[in-house]
């Protein structure tokens, strides 16, 4: 089942609209395609003022990336045969947070994976009373990507390091506390403050008539600044199991479930990226999928929790303390050809 991706300009506003709910607006390549013509389209347009990205009216905003599809290539045709997608997200993802215009993302549901990839990069980040925000790629044998290894550096008090090994999931008012959502807005508001932006009204003075306050809650900010700042996963993992507290012990338990190589390269990952503009974030991501699309954890991941969903992923080591460095750095060795790179040129008829 292919997806859609309505492209509309109404009042100046260039409009992105996703339209596959029955697969939760989960991203096939030609939804990814769309969304990054029209951005090119529209980035040296002066007719066009902002860009609106939401989906239509259902339980998510974006769920993630159509991955299944993408583990079958590889299976079938190898992994060159399928890292084509995820060259044409992340460069997706690098348009948007270099489009020089307002980029405005209507969280409204489900936003996971690719579906913060396609928001998180843009200037306004709208979340709502709906939002279920996470990166739960750890889970899934995979990794943080679409730009994960910029943004979730860069939140406070360790957060983002949290969010990315464990998988947490956390609602609007958390994710706009925490700055991935710039903003919280009623979901009831959300056609009033559509309006207002294609009649013209300003960005800033809009979000100010519609945005409220997000409710205290959510996380242990106190325990995870505390626990997270580990200098190192193996300092991270002690540190848990000496703590002993309820929520090291469960924080321990869940990371015990995850891929084990997936946690130790993701801790990796967020280190280096923290020194990375996002270009270098994606490059090094691009390099990380061909590494996953090779190996074991992947394809088990997806086969366990989206295919056969028997929830039992054998996984390639036993342990986390079981992945040894040598096999992290291969993860992140340059690529034969060289590093992807990123622009504004079309690479074909249909971008």
């Amino acid at each position: 089942m292919s997806g859609t991706v309505h492209v509309e300009v109404q009042g100046g506003l260039g409009i992105l609209t996703l339209d596959r709910p029955r697969a939760l607006n989960a991203l096939d390549r030609g939804m990814v395609r769309s969304v990054s013509k029209a951005l090119r389209r529209w980035r040296d347009d002066d007719g066009i003022r902002a860009v609106l990205i939401r989906a239509v009216p259902g339980r998510a905003f974006c769920a993630g990336g159509d991955i299944v599809g993408v583990v079958e290539t590889a299976k079938t045709e190898g992994a060159a045969a399928a890292a084509p997608f995820f060259f044409d997200e992340y460069r997706m993802n690098w348009r948007i947070g270099n489009l020089g215009k307002p980029f405005i993302a209507l969280l409204d549901g489900i936003t996971m994976g690719g579906g913060v990839g396609i928001s998180v990069h843009g200037s306004h980040r709208i979340a709502t009373e709906n939002t279920l925000l996470a990166m739960p790629e750890t889970g899934i044998g995979f990794f943080p990507d679409v730009g994960g290894s910029h943004f979730l550096p860069r939140l406070p008090a360790h957060a983002g390091l949290y969010l990315g090994l464990t998988g947490e999931r956390v609602d609007g008012a958390t994710a706009t506390r925490l700055g991935i959502a710039t903003h919280f807005v009623p979901a009831a508001s959300l056609p009033a403050l559509e309006a207002a932006l294609v009649d013209g009204e300003g960005i800033d003075a809009a979000l100010a008539r519609f945005a409220d306050e997000p409710v205290p809650g959510g996380l242990d900010a106190v325990a995870i600044d505390r626990l997270f700042a580990a200098a190192s996963l193996d300092e991270l993992l002690a540190g848990l199991a000496r703590d002993g507290g309820a929520f090291a012990t469960g924080t321990l338990e869940t990371l015990r479930q995850k891929s084990p190589l997936s946690v130790a390269v993701t801790f990796e990952e967020l280190r280096r990226g923290a020194g990375l503009d996002l270009a270098g974030c994606l490059a090094m991501e691009y390099r990380l999928v061909h590494r996953f699309l090779e190996g074991h954890d992947f394809p088990e991941g997806v086969r366990a929790l989206l295919v056969d969903r028997d929830k039992q992923p054998r996984w390639q080591h036993a342990t986390i303390e079981a992945v040894n460095e040598a096999e992290i750095a291969a993860c992140f060795a340059p690529l034969v050809g060289g590093d992807l790179e990123f622009d504004w040129q079309p690479r074909g008829e249909d971008d």
